[in-house]
């Protein structure tokens, strides 16, 4: 059976397992433009709709139960219905829901913050994008430059997509995309762009770009050089906070100016925050006593909303510690070596790439070092894959991403190896 043939079979084994997903599909569509609000979320025929998660698991509305191998883009570190977040937020919000003003909990989790992640001040917003376009606006008004330096397939937020370069909907600074990984081109361009350069921008590890770990010279490099120009450097670790006690950028011994944050810090609800260097953060210090002229604005109605502040604090100071991130870390990594086991096993060409409890199937040979070796794969096998997990009971990206949660337990990660597998085996078929 040809390749095509072999999608067309998987799309419609989808679907007629899926009655109800698709007709709620259909009807979403007439008022929600491709029947959702995530475009990660497209897959053909349609994707699926969730009724309930509970620890490693979710059930859609047909009634199949999955083994939540996503976990939300990374945001579901947690896995589901944490009861210490969830037990904490309903109590706080049993006194209040919505202040416009200071509440007692907000302090707590910016301290959590600095503490955990090195930062000197942290100022918190409503999503991993916002905070990007803040961190970059930091940099713009601290230099009084205009350029900003991103990597080709680097995701740092919807406004802030580069995938496949410059996107025509990104917010309107100045970009100048490099090459992932390549370090004299890296290194070339900042010298070329010089006092020009405000910002270098960076995911220690691309995420929607293929869960592709930046190399160590490259990193401390393009640091180093764009510090020397006088810029402002940024890590991206909206994804990747959660690789070590405190963060990947630290693990590949680099420090930036500033970080931004978001995804599972939030306990499941909304969340951003970037932070970094006092005398960077400081522009935003609207204190009397610091005498600002014309501090930066920042505005957001549910910047320090209790939900999210009340989830941070808990996530960071009793389910997320330090030590246990440290320990994920180590069990991805070990995960991550038996995926890459069953893959060589199967004869089939697909590799592996990530860092810690994050990573990615590639169908391809050899596992793609940047965006652009990422991009050409072979799309009707990712597809079967994808497909094919699914209906052993195994969620993932259409992509490929794979996260582990806290909640996997060593039975999780036993079904979905066995799953992937067997799926690797009917490809052969």
């Amino acid at each position: 059976m040809s390749m095509d043939a072999k999608v067309e079979r998987a799309r419609q084994e989808f679907g007629d397992r899926n009655p109800r997903s698709r007709r709620y599909f259909e009807s979403a569509r007439q008022v929600l433009p491709g029947g959702h609000t995530r475009t990660v979320l497209t897959h053909l025929p349609f994707p699926l709709v969730f009724a309930t998660g509970e620890g490693s698991t979710l059930t859609d509305i047909d009634g199949h139960v999955y083994v939540d191998m996503l976990g939300d883009y990374t945001a579901g570190l947690l896995g589901h219905s944490e009861r210490r977040v969830l037990d904490a937020v309903a109590l706080a919000l049993t006194s209040n829901a919505s202040v416009g003003g200071i509440h007692p909990a907000e302090a707590p989790l910016a301290r959590h913050m600095c503490d955990r992640f090195g930062l000197e001040r942290v100022r918190f917003t409503n999503s991993g994008t916002e905070a990007n376009l803040m961190a970059i606006t930091t940099a713009l008004m601290a230099t009084g430059r205009s350029r900003v330096m991103v990597f080709q397939g680097g995701y740092h937020g919807g406004l802030l997509y580069f995938a496949t370069g410059q996107a025509r909907w990104n917010a309107p600074y100045e970009f100048v995309v490099a090459s992932y990984n390549d370090t004299d081109a890296t290194l070339k361009l900042i010298k070329e762009i010089g006092p020009n350069l405000a910002a270098l921008l960076v995911e220690p590890m691309l995420g929607a770009g293929g869960c592709i770990p930046a190399d160590t010279q490259f990193l401390q490099a393009a640091f180093g050089a764009a510090r020397e120009a006088g810029a402002v450097v940024i890590a991206d670790e909206v994804m990747t906070s959660r690789h070590g006690a405190t963060g990947m950028a630290a693990l590949l011994g680099v420090r930036p100016d500033l970080a931004t944050y978001g995804k599972y810090i939030g306990g499941g609800f909304s969340f951003g925050a970037f932070g970094g260097a006092a005398v960077l953060m400081d522009q935003y210090d609207t204190s009397p006593a610091v005498g600002h002229v014309s501090p930066i604005a920042h505005a957001g109605t549910f910047n320090n909303n209790i939900a999210t502040m009340t989830a941070g604090t808990v996530v960071l100071g009793e389910v997320f510690t330090a030590s246990v991130a440290k320990d994920h870390m180590a069990r991805g990594n070990e995960f991550r070596s038996l995926i890459m086991d069953v893959v060589s096993r199967s004869g089939v060409p697909v590799s592996v790439t990530g860092f810690g409890s994050m990573m990615s199937l590639h169908a391809r040979i050899p596992a793609p070092t940047d965006a652009v070796q990422a991009a050409d794969r072979d799309a009707e096998l990712q597809e079967l894959i994808f497909l094919g997990l699914l209906q052993r009971g195994i969620y993932t990206a259409p992509r490929g991403m794979i996260n582990l949660s806290l909640a996997h337990t060593d039975d999780d990660l036993a079904a979905a190896l066995d799953a992937l597998a067997d799926c690797l085996s009917a490809l052969h078929s």
